[in-house]
């Protein structure tokens, strides 16, 4: 199914995406790698186990984010964003570790129609992670800019 258009958005509308994700440590050194992230926080295991609290290695936490924003897109945006115009406010408040299993959740927060454009609009999201343990571990806001059905307020 695509994402939805700007009209189909209700403020206050929550998603609770079927999707999960378990992160694997492949996921975690290859992203880590990909992006030139040479930190042993994430890729040295004793490294990881003598010198941090954690005691193991950290899943980087930008994978986090494109993992906990890429959930949502199947019930979002898929299809039908434009555009992302910024992420605001992320925070991890807890760690992320190889064979945590990750849910998503995303809340609407605002819409408005462009001013530029007619035929789109801006949807504001808060998207949060959740661990196998409930633990909220990542959230952040997202603006999308969004194709509308039409010109007019649903």
């Amino acid at each position: 199914m695509p994402g939805l258009y700007f009209e189909e958005f209700k403020e206050g509308q929550v998603f609770r995406h079927a999707i999960r994700r378990t992160v694997t440590e492949t996921d975690n050194v290859l992203f880590s790698t990909m992006t030139m992230n040479p930190a042993s926080l994430h890729l040295d295991h004793h490294y990881a186990a003598t010198e941090t609290e954690f005691g193991k290695p950290l899943v980087n936490s930008l994978f986090t984010l494109g993992l906990m924003i890429g959930i949502s897109v199947h019930d979002t945006t898929h299809g039908t964003t434009i555009a992302n115009l910024g992420m605001t406010d992320v925070v991890f408040p807890k760690p992320v570790f190889q064979g945590d299993t990750l849910r998503i959740e995303t809340t609407v927060m605002a819409k408005r129609r462009s001013k530029s454009r007619p035929t789109a609009g801006i949807v504001t999201f808060l998207h949060k992670a959740y661990n196998q343990r409930d633990e909220e571990v990542a959230s952040c806001t997202r603006q999308a800019y969004m194709h509308a059905h039409g010109t007019e307020e649903a």
